[in-house]
């Protein structure tokens, strides 16, 4: 692992620069067309995406939108799932194979249960990107690509630093997102490969990715335990803010009486870094859309195109990190 004064950097298979964020996201026209009236194709994207759920996701999505622009080429439809339900993600993909779109981009909101729809679309012979969060069963033959940092490198980063802050060892808890997402199984892979034995995990539970659940869950963990509390592991960066809360309002000091890792690198996570609430941030770095763009475009080529691309992300582990990073945050 690079290490760079001040922060980690955690290494990808595609150098992944950050992406202006433009204006417009979508054209009106269709596939083929010209309609950009400066000689170029219009290629139509389908997005089946999460929608609403944070500021990582915020971001991400913004970044696809603007990279998947009428200016470099693209009609990009935007289908967010409805309250993250599956069926209406189905829906969503089921409706871009009927339009005959050039390709489909696919953020899933479960990690199961696609391979049927997979199936259809490569028999129409439409290119599916995965972005973000894989699918399981994980079939490379039903997708062009995946696009997305490495879950497991980001949370064993973060499990190596726990060990290096506690060689005595201490308790800990995990704050996981919602059961059953590929990010959620991963993050917890990567953890538990790379934490040491002499740290005692007592208790690992859904805060549901949101701020007032983990404030909610880690001030009864807190209670349960008599505040013997040393770690506390948030798989994202709102949780680990809510866990941040519960410590205050226990009468505790985060980053001192308990030290906080987050995932996501978002910047309120950094000024919280900053300010030495949090104590170790783990970027998962949301702005790909540029990697998207050139996978897209080979896929519907029909060039090969790698099946996993990682995008590289950095781990900060100091206030000062924070605080160097935070002018150039984007998210």
């Amino acid at each position: 692992m690079f290490k760079a004064p001040r922060f980690r950097s955690i290494a990808g298979l595609a150098l992944v620069g950050a992406v202006a964020l433009g204006l417009g996201a979508c054209s009106a026209s269709g596939g083929g067309d010209d309609a950009s009236g400066d000689g170029k194709d219009i290629k139509t994207i389908g997005f089946v995406a999460v929608g609403p759920e944070g500021g990582w996701r915020t971001a991400n999505e913004k970044n696809i939108q603007d990279s998947f622009s009428k200016e470099n080429g693209f009609e990009l439809k935007y289908a967010p799932a409805t309250n993250g339900d599956q069926n209406s993600q189905i829906t969503a993909f089921t409706s871009f194979i009927d339009e005959d779109v050039d390709a489909i981009l696919l953020s899933a909101t479960e990690a199961t249960g696609w391979e049927s729809i997979l199936e259809r679309a490569k028999e129409a012979e439409i290119p599916v990107v995965l972005l973000d969060r894989g699918i399981e069963p994980n079939d490379a033959d039903l997708y062009a690509s995946h696009i997305a940092p490495d879950n497991v490198g980001i949370s064993a980063s973060a499990a190596e630093w726990a060990n290096e802050q506690f060689p005595d060892g201490g308790n800990y808890v995990v704050l996981e997102g919602p059961p059953g997402l590929s990010v959620v199984n991963d993050r917890n892979k990567g953890w538990d490969e790379k934490i040491d034995s002499k740290l005692t995990k007592l208790e690992s539970q859904s805060a549901n990715w949101s701020t007032e659940e983990a404030k909610s869950v880690f001030e009864t963990i807190l209670k349960a335990n008599n505040n013997n509390v040393q770690l506390v592991f948030a798989q994202n960066d709102e949780m680990g803010l809510g866990a941040a809360l519960a410590v205050e309002e226990a009468g505790l000091k985060p980053g001192t009486d308990v030290k906080i890792i987050t995932i996501d690198g978002t910047k309120a996570a950094l000024e919280a870094l900053a300010a030495g609430r949090l104590s170790f941030v783990a970027e998962y770095n949301p702005l790909f859309g540029d990697t998207a763009i050139d996978v897209v475009n080979k896929a519907i080529a029909g060039d090969k195109v790698e099946s996993d691309i990682v995008v590289p992300s950095v781990t900060f582990d100091s206030p000062e990190a924070a605080t160097t990073a935070l002018p150039d945050r984007k998210y």
